[in-house]
């Protein structure tokens, strides 16, 4: 998302290979451990492992040197993961593009950082709508440092992060107060487009500000103080109370199944171990609150870890062996695809690593089984067309999908925190970005986006029809952003799917209206939200459809199609006018129902409302 339209905030006002059998173990000591030894373990030159008895000077010498470099770096191919052992570090990190910060303790109390982790968006006015891929996980965070903007820190006791997609904040424990935006030279909000927070504490209060859109799963704070447009909460313990759309509050009191993202560790013989959360269900609040994530850890010698320069072959080659997978920073050229072939394989990427769909063959592939998960990637179109840049079991169709052979509800396929990126970055097209065939398939912060500005950005250059596929039975996404694909967003097949928070623009490219007919050239526009005819079950909560119409006035008839079924349920749409050339809109929110959103005034000419839409009944409360 780079949307740069001034909106007002009504009360707030404008504001090379590596075998991992041959690795060496970091032995815990007392012993001072020199900073030049940071980046010289298994994970290579950019990955750095600080230790308690490295200088902090050092390492904010460190810290610094990073982001001066991936500060406005936003399309970068090299990418940073900088991991804390156990024990507490008086440092302020700032965090630019592709920055991974985590903690290598068991649970987050292991690692403090005293003083500061945060990003900011200073670089670009305060606007951080294009603050992506960066993150920090699994540590606790003393925020003595505070917030400054204009060389005043303004909240003494703060941590900032203002940030829009694939930014998230997991396993991290505030001692202070969370700020999701940053200010303008002037002292206004700017613009942010977030975002997503699952399993953390903030002890003082979360400031969403100008944050137009949220999704806080499984979290605890000590208030919320505000929303603009769209913020789900699932599972947190004391989420904000509100009605919509007064308040765009969207609330779930247990989130129905999720584990939690599997994340680097090292144990209490300072060796390395990967930890995989349990599945749960019908959870509320953090995983580790009484104690200890439950889990399994894997030792480091079961995981492959590939560098770009490491061939496809030799990745496969381990994989088949039954190997798991760490992919280091970096951008990878993929000449074939990786085929996920065994059940319960784990795939981390460190540093956000880049995966290029190359000779027009997806990136990554994923059997008929059960109990994989895939975390921290981004997966890039290539100049050759694809048919898709990963995809998650064989489409057997729905008669084979409905036999126990392809029930993985007790161990299902988990995606988190992943980018599939048309463009931007170098010329891509492709088909689709995600495909989902399988059933019980868990996503967890995805973001699908045709890129809007960037390397190879135009109609007929990183052409794409659908961001996201949805064949399989019993899909669940936690935090889906679905952006500017040519056609239909999310394409919906598979029965008994639930979306908790949607988010997504439509394409600002669109050359003129006969360029973008549904329905066989009868309908204006494609909706973004397509649930397939023949679906009798499917659920949203929270879903918002923006549109910046920026190159010709076409109409969107409507956000949001889905069948007519007892079975379908919306709770709580949005669509909202971001700007465009006058007389385009989108018509409807749901299938014809709802007023049109075409300008920024009056407030109604911009937004519209839904308070919900059951199939075979009437829709409730659409304002004004």
């Amino acid at each position: 998302m780079s949307t740069r339209i001034r909106w007002c905030l009504g009360a707030l006002g404008c504001v090379s290979l590596v075998c991992s059998s041959a690795w060496t173990a970091v032995r815990a000591s007392t012993a001072i451990v020199p900073t030049s030894m940071a980046n010289q373990t298994m994970f290579g030159p950019d990955v750095y492992v600080f230790d308690p008895s490295m200088p902090s000077s050092a390492i904010q010498q460190i810290a610094d040197s990073i982001y001066n470099q991936q500060e406005t770096n936003e399309f970068a191919s090299q990418g940073y993961a900088l991991l804390f052992k156990p024990g507490s570090y008086h440092v302020d990190v700032k965090e630019g593009f592709y920055t991974q910060v985590a903690g290598l303790g068991q649970n987050p109390g292991d690692v403090t950082i005293d003083g500061n982790i945060n990003a900011n968006a200073q670089y670009n006015n305060g606007n951080a709508t294009d603050n992506f891929w960066r993150s920090v996980e699994n540590l606790s965070v003393d925020p003595t440092d505070g917030v400054i903007d204009n060389g005043v820190k303004w909240d003494p006791q703060g941590m900032q992060w203002a940030v829009s997609q694939e930014a998230p904040i997991r396993r991290v424990h505030v001692e202070g107060n969370l700020d999701l935006f940053d200010f303008t030279s002037s002292w206004g909000a700017g613009y942010a487009s977030g975002g997503f927070m699952a399993d953390s504490v903030v002890d003082g209060k979360v400031v969403p500000a100008s944050q137009q859109q949220w999704l806080s799963r499984n979290n605890q704070y000590g208030s919320w103080s505000n929303g603009v447009w769209n913020m789900v909460f699932v599972g947190d313990t004391n989420p904000p109370s509100g009605t919509w759309p007064a308040q765009p509050y969207t609330v779930v009191g247990q989130t129905p199944v999720i584990a939690e993202k599997p994340y680097l560790y090292m144990d209490t013989r300072g060796q390395f171990n990967v930890f995989v959360p349990a599945l749960q269900t019908n959870r509320q609040g953090v995983s580790w609150e009484n104690g200890s994530t439950p889990g399994r850890s894997i030792s480091i010698d079961q995981f492959y870890i590939a560098f770009p320069n490491t061939p496809v072959a030799q990745i496969n080659r381990a994989l088949d062996q039954g190997k798991n997978l760490i992919f280091t920073p970096g951008t990878y050229q993929l000449t074939s695809t990786i085929h996920i072939t065994h059940p319960d394989t784990v795939v981390l990427g460190l540093g956000f690593p880049t995966l290029v769909a190359a000779n027009g063959q997806q990136a990554i592939s994923v059997a008929d089984v059960g109990g994989v998960r895939i975390a921290g990637l981004i997966l890039d179109a290539g100049a050759e067309r694809t048919p898709a840049l990963m995809t998650i079991g064989t489409n057997h169709g729905q008669a084979q999908l409905h036999s126990p052979h392809f029930d993985f509800s007790h161990d299902p396929t988990i995606l988190y925190d992943l980018t599939f990126r048309v463009g931007g970055a170098r010329l891509g097209t492709t088909d689709a970005s995600l495909v989902i065939n399988s059933n019980d398939v868990i996503g967890d912060d995805i973001w699908l986006w045709r890129a809007d500005h960037g390397t190879g950005v135009g109609w007929n250059q990183n052409a794409d029809a659908n961001g996201l596929i949805v064949n399989g039975d019993d899909v669940t996404m936690y935090g889906l952003f679905n952006e500017h694909h040519e056609q239909y967003q999310t394409v919906w097949n598979g029965n008994g799917g639930r979306v908790y928070f949607y988010q997504s623009e439509d394409p600002y490219d669109v050359p003129n209206q006969s360029a973008w007919m549904s329905h066989n050239g009868t309908v204006n526009g494609y909706a973004s939200y397509k649930v397939a005819d023949d679906v009798t079950s499917n659920q949203v909560f929270g879903i918002g459809v923006y549109s910046y119409f920026r190159d010709a006035a076409v109409i969107q008839n409507s956000a949001i199609e889905v069948p007519n079924a007892p079975g379908i349920n919306i709770t709580h749409a949005t669509t909202v006018w971001l700007n465009g050339q006058p007389g385009s809109e989108i018509a409807h929110i749901v299938n014809d129902v709802g007023n049109p959103v075409y300008a920024n005034s009056p407030s109604d000419a911009m937004r519209q409302t839904l308070d919900s839409f059951q199939g075979s009944s009437a829709p409730s409360n659409v304002s004004p």
